[in-house]
Formats: C-alpha cells, structure tokens, sequence
C-alpha cells in the first residue's frame, strides 16, 4: 500500500475498535494510520512499534515539516489569515506528538484529519523511511 486515500481512513472512537484496528495492521505487516473521534475534535495517529521499527531521523523530519507546511496558525505577518505555523512550539506548530514510533496530531474536523492522514499515509508506509 502506497497512501491511503482520505475517505479510506479508518474512524474509531472505542477502545475495542482500536485494538481490533491494531491487530489488523499488525496481521498485514502494516503501519496503523488512523482518525480517533475524540470529544474536542479529532486526532490522527500513527503508529509503527507493532512493527518493531520508526521512522528514520530524515523521515521525521519531513514528517513534521509537511505536517505544520498544512496546518495553519494565526500569524501576525498574514493579518491574521492562518499561514504559518508557529516557530516556537514544535508541539504547537504540528498539532500533537510526532516521535519516530507513533504520533498524535490533533484537528478540528474529520474531514481535515482525513487530509492529514492521508498525507503522511504515503511517508509512514514507504519503508525506506524506516529503521
């Protein structure tokens, strides 16, 4: 699998739908990407230690590059439009956690949780970016 499309995301919102989730990928050989519906919004996670490997340093990187590249943040030089993301808070600038075994990247719709991971589908599940 090269990238999953946004509407092939999977959704869970219950414990027993997330490990169900997990025991799948882990069958397939597979990274888990996937939206959990919480109650402020919504979070993309990711995650490769059922695999036992992480994303490379590089991978990283750009993972977290791309992410706050699409997120938008309330800048003063934009008038305020939300380009940008911010250049202090690495947390804040990707919206979560993104370390090199699992992440959580937090949104405010579905529909922008289905873009996101969809985007970092493709970098997450290209195997040369592990280690």
């Amino acid at each position: 699998m090269d990238q999953l499309s946004p509407h092939h995301v999977p959704v869970y919102d219950t414990r027993e739908q997330q490990r169900r989730l997990w025991e799948q990928c882990a069958e397939r050989g597979q990274p888990v990407v996937a939206i959990r519906d919480a109650r402020r919004g919504y979070i993309v996670r990711y995650d490769l230690q059922h695999l036992d490997t992480e994303l490379s340093a590089g991978a990283l990187a750009n993972l977290r590059q791309r992410t706050r590249n699409w997120r938008t943040y309330p800048t003063a030089a934009d008038g305020g439009s939300g380009a940008g993301s911010d250049p202090l808070s690495e947390s804040e600038g990707v919206g979560g956690e993104a370390g090199p075994v699992s992440g959580d990247l937090h949104t405010d719709s579905e529909q922008s949780a289905r873009q996101l991971a969809s985007r970092l589908s493709a970098l997450v599940f290209d195997r040369s970016h592990w280690q």
